[in-house]
């Protein structure tokens, strides 16, 4: 059975870890499939970006446990070796619960832990939280450790003494090395998008094969047994027209998108076109509808001012196709990004506002819906998740004069509130566009999913 690799705490090599396995079966021609525990997008980049399978989602708030387990066994069962990457502490999860945390992956799936611990400055001490986390939930099963920062072979020999009458295998010792560290940025990695820097996957590999027990470990990486599962994509009850494709913003500025997503929307027969700011393209004219992900466009916000072909397409399609925008694809809705300088980027104008930098918004969301609008009904229930470190400044008289140029109702779609926080009313919304900072993982989401899809399905007219 594919293992877990979890830690006491972020920032300790849980993504180090997995890229130098996955290395180090792609220098010998074994095909792994990763997963990332959570709702990030930036690991899961990382993951992908070495040749092996694209790395997949694993988010009990956000998917459910039956979309979890399906999609696991869905993918997994295709190639030799698993392992799933866990996220911050193995029992950090909604709020101050263990709720979608690592460990609630792990034993909903029924796996193995391997522990990595940063043994950086301690001996005796990493005894005690090791049994900690070991005993503290007896329905999991930590199998394995890997100690990080250990840089000399008296390091070694002292940690294997202090462990030598526990029944966890040691499964290797990472010295320190900047040629296996990862980027980072914020609270999470720098997507390879955004990085000048590629994993040597060649190093990694090496620095694996001499630094861990890859036999040991190999078994704890077989993925599981062969199983019937049920279909993961959701029943169709609409009809589809081929006839309307949708455009996806995909580049170095927006990649901020579940795999899945695409894969869903081919499956069920909805055409998709690629659509790239970066290179200043327009909107293909077969497309009726559009989807902008997430992504960083205000590090590429005098570069998107400047691509004048894209912004008037993007202006001209809203008068005719259905938008959908999430949180960076949202930014560039709006009047202008005032960088970190404090310099002003103009964008579409399509929406009534600006954005600036501010506070982080990171977490899981419940979300509740305002009104009906293409993604949500009223009082409808789904989930989400945020991650932003900008916010949007509305204007009264703008909104207005939006309203009247394209006589639409612009609302908020939805309220959303985190854990133990009341609900606030949160994006834009009419019949024709939807814009927020939340992220969804549409295919896990029958019901807005299916709103999305019946509204990519719609004739707009030039003043609908």
């Amino acid at each position: 059975m594919p293992c877990v690799i979890s830690s006491p705490s972020t920032d300790t090599g849980k993504t180090t870890l997995a890229l130098l396995i996955s290395c180090w079966a792609f220098s010998k021609g074994i095909k792994i499939q990763t997963f990332k525990v959570g709702p990030d997008y930036l690991d899961q980049q990382q993951l992908s970006s070495i040749g092996q399978p694209i790395c997949r989602n694993l988010d009990i708030f956000l998917s459910g446990e039956e979309w979890v387990q399906k999609n696991f066994l869905k993918h997994s069962l295709k190639y030799e070796l698993s392992l799933i990457e866990g996220a911050m502490g193995l029992f950090d999860g909604l709020g101050a619960t263990a709720y979608s945390s690592t460990a609630n992956v792990a034993k909903l799936l029924d796996t193995p832990i391997i522990f990595i611990v940063n043994a950086k400055g301690q001996v005796t001490s990493l005894l005690p939280t090791v049994r900690g986390f070991r005993d503290f939930d007896n329905e999991l099963s930590i199998k394995g450790i890997i100690f990080n920062n250990v840089n000399s072979d008296r390091h070694k020999r002292l940690i294997r003494e202090v462990f030598k009458n526990e029944d966890i295998e040691i499964l290797g010792f990472l010295p320190s090395d900047s040629k296996i560290t990862v980027n980072k940025a914020n609270l999470g990695l720098i997507s390879p998008f955004d990085s000048d820097r590629k994993i040597d996957v060649d190093y990694f590999a090496s620095f694996a094969e001499k630094n861990l027990d890859v036999v040991s470990l190999s078994k704890f990486l077989k993925s599981p047994p062969k199983k019937n599962i049920l279909n993961t994509t959701i029943s169709n009850d609409f009809k589809i027209d081929k006839n309307k494709p949708i455009a996806i913003a995909e580049d170095k500025i927006f990649h901020f998108q579940y795999p899945e997503t695409k894969e869903f929307l081919d499956e069920i027969g909805i055409p998709l076109i690629s659509w790239s700011i970066f290179n200043n393209e327009e909107i293909p004219n077969e497309a009726s509808s559009l989807i902008i992900p997430g992504g960083f466009p205000e590090k590429y916000a005098s570069h998107i001012s400047n691509s004048d072909k894209s912004l008037k397409s993007l202006r001209e399609f809203r008068k005719k196709g259905f938008i959908y925008a999430e949180c960076g694809g949202m930014m560039i809705l709006g009047d202008l990004i005032k960088d970190e300088n404090g310099n002003n980027h103009k964008m579409s104008g399509i929406l009534p506002f600006k954005s600036i930098k501010s506070n982080l918004s990171v977490g899981y969301r419940y979300i509740k819906g305002l009104k009906d609008t293409p993604i949500i009904k009223q009082n409808q229930l789904i989930r989400g998740h945020e991650f932003h470190y900008w916010e949007v400044e509305r204007s009264s008289s703008e909104f207005e004069l939006k309203k009247n140029e394209y006589n639409s109702q612009l609302s908020f779609p939805w309220e959303i509130k985190s854990w133990e926080t009341k609900f606030k009313n949160e994006g834009w919304s009419d019949n024709k566009l939807h814009a927020s900072w939340i992220h969804l993982h549409l295919p896990s989401c029958p019901e807005a999913a299916k709103n999305f899809i019946n509204a990519t399905q719609v004739n707009y007219s030039q003043n609908s």
